[in-house]
């Protein structure tokens, strides 16, 4: 059975990071594609945009979340 993640997916110039937060597989590269988009987290600028029902579906059908995404959704108060 494959193990359901919710992680960062990186984009952006180089030096000036900003990240999705993706649904994936746990099998897939860092940039690889995605189940489904979930947010975006920009780190420079401080924004988080976030779609909370689709994160709670996803972590009702047991999707593990990674640790800084973990702290993103804590700050959110989704978690």
């Amino acid at each position: 059975k494959n193990m359901v993640k919710i992680r960062l997916t990186r984009y952006g110039k180089k030096k000036k990071p900003s990240y999705r937060i993706v649904v994936a597989d746990s099998r897939t590269r860092r940039d690889g594609k995605p189940i489904e988009e979930v947010g975006f987290y920009d780190p420079m600028q401080n924004q988080v945009h976030l779609r909370a029902e689709a994160i709670k579906k996803r972590l009702n059908e047991g999707a593990q979340v990674s640790d800084t995404v973990r702290t993103i959704l804590v700050k959110a108060n989704i978690l």
